[in-house]
């Protein structure tokens, strides 16, 4: 983390007293360590918040959960299952755009369309950021070719807060927790104010044992229609 970093007034006010705790000093000198030893950090530093920033707190409708960074170079760019315009998509998020394509034909959907599509080569998720989807990792920093490599360094706790603050501050937010590493993260949030979906996660290892055809693309632009919210248009891909 440095001073080029950028994350939205919203966000700022509300963690400040995380940027001060213990673990978060600890983990900036965890960062300056790495780069004072030349190891390649992803995403670059205005990038590291770069979900909370794309996705004020007040204007947080879904909240979709992943681990940690794509570690391989031009990938991350600090939204999760995303990657940057012109990167090909990641085999999960490939799996993600099919879910989505055949859950959301139908016209009878919020949103679906029969002659809708995410059209061939797209991957880039800022706008569905921009909608009100934050597209968070639990852990907001890798090291260049070592996946999980910044695990238990203090970001779990950091984004434990943010889950938090949006179940406490927030209503009527559906939260898309694929796979048990995100169901565990997510069980502290309250059913009875939020919608909780959960599916086995979009990886090739994992999608046929029930990602696929769960759809939960429909079923969160129903619940977020049903009480007032503007649907997501999850075909919005760059």
């Amino acid at each position: 983390m440095n001073d080029r970093v950028t994350l939205d007034p919203s966000w700022k006010q509300a963690l400040s007293d995380e940027f001060d705790a213990d673990y978060m000093v600890a983990l900036r000198q965890f960062l300056v360590t790495e780069k004072r030893a030349r190891r390649e950090v992803y995403p670059a530093g205005p990038n590291i918040f770069a979900a909370l920033d794309s996705t004020p707190l007040d204007r947080v409708k879904v909240v979709i959960i992943g681990q940690d960074p794509y570690h391989g170079p031009g990938q991350a760019h600090g939204l999760c299952f995303s990657v940057p315009p012109g990167i090909p998509a990641p085999p999960s998020l490939v799996n993600i755009f099919q879910e989505i394509n055949d859950d959301m034909a139908d016209d009878d959907v919020p949103g679906g369309g029969y002659d809708r599509g995410i059209p061939p080569g797209k991957a880039c998720l800022t706008s569905w950021a921009e909608q009100g989807v934050l597209l968070l990792n639990s852990v907001l920093t890798v090291t260049k070719g070592r996946a999980g490599s910044h695990q238990g360094k203090g970001w779990e706790t950091f984004t434990d807060r943010v889950v938090e603050l949006i179940n406490r501050e927030r209503d009527h937010v559906v939260f898309l927790l694929w796979g048990s590493y995100a169901q565990k993260k997510g069980a502290i949030v309250d059913r009875s104010r939020h919608c909780v979906l959960t599916a086995p996660h979009p990886s090739p290892l994992s999608a046929h044992r029930g990602f696929f055809g769960c759809r939960h693309f429909s079923a969160t632009n129903q619940y977020l229609v049903e009480h007032g919210v503007l649907p997501i248009n999850w075909f919005d891909v760059s």
